[in-house]
């Protein structure tokens, strides 16, 4: 088939890939204009970009759909299908109705859960125990799509969102190819009505820990918000990032250090810390944080 590719992050790029490897013909790639971004506030371009630089394919960054330069460059493709993935912009209905079976959509979740931004950090951070991938068949509305093939994946009891990220992108790559290869057999069916939850956008302010909580919250905070924006704390003064961890038994005063295990007191309960990061340092694994800083004491 003749596609456009529409995607930003990293997630999309395994689709991206598989798509072309497959044998479609990418005939261009969409994504976020380059932005600003380390030190030096340079400009850089996504990963989905990077990745379409490196294949050969046209890419496109248009702010918004809003000038008809970039509405007739769209009908301009004949494509096909549009394939959408974490592309960062709501397309108007005309841009939907353009290619020959319209534009589908692969979202990281088990619709109507959790529509939105992040849904992966916000399957883990409220505990569910499963989660998915889903085809849609887009309209105008944020992922009100009728379905057209849904897979299922358990999630992990210590999986962080990056490592759930990395299973289900090549979850959701396959699906789109196995809709793609006959769209007869995966006919879009409306999602229920009840059941529909947002999954906002992570906020920087969700990341510090507050080590008055329960255990378990403190956990699925940590899991869901690695390695970005890192769920984090304060040690003798300086910021900590805790990028893995698991439950565990112990009680005390929240926030301080039990044992060298890095097991950490909380409101009820306890956490034992398998990865962490001081600011300006690489990430180190418990262990090895001991041996180089010793116990000490309590975190804020």
């Amino acid at each position: 088939m003749r596609i456009v590719f529409m995607g930003t992050p990293e997630f999309s790029v395994t689709v991206l890939k598989n798509l072309a490897d497959a044998g479609h013909e990418i005939v261009a790639v969409y994504s976020q204009p380059p932005r600003k971004s380390g030190r030096g506030l340079k400009l850089r371009i996504s990963p989905v970009h990077a990745c379409a630089n490196e294949r050969g394919f046209p890419v496109y960054c248009p702010i918004n759909f809003r000038d008809m330069t970039d509405v007739d460059a769209f009908e301009s493709h004949q494509a096909d299908v549009a394939v959408v993935v974490a592309y960062g912009l709501i397309l108007p209905q005309t841009l939907l109705e353009m290619p020959r079976f319209g534009c589908l959509n692969i979202h990281a979740s088990l619709l109507p859960r959790w529509r939105g931004a992040a849904p992966i950090h916000r399957a883990i951070m409220s505990g569910d125990t499963e989660t998915g991938v889903c085809i849609l068949q887009m309209d105008s509305g944020l992922d009100t799509g009728a379905v057209r093939l849904q897979r299922v994946l358990k999630i992990g009891s210590t999986e962080t969102t990056l490592q759930l990220h990395n299973r289900l992108a090549p979850l959701g790559a396959q699906a789109v190819l196995d809709v793609l290869a006959d769209l007869d057999e995966y006919p879009p069916i409306g999602q229920p009505s009840a059941g529909m939850s947002y999954a906002e956008k992570i906020d920087k302010s969700e990341a510090r820990i507050n080590w008055t909580r329960s255990a378990m919250d403190i956990d699925r905070q940590i899991r869901a918000l690695s390695p970005f924006p890192g769920a984090w704390c304060m040690l003798q003064g300086e910021r900590v990032k805790i990028l893995a961890s698991e439950l565990a038994v112990g009680e005390g005063m929240p926030g301080t250090i039990l044992d060298s295990n890095l097991r950490i007191s909380c409101g009820r309960g306890a956490v034992k810390v398998l990865r962490l990061q001081l600011a300006g340092k690489k990430p180190q694994d418990a262990e090895a944080f001991v041996r180089s800083f010793g116990v000490l004491g309590r975190l804020d």
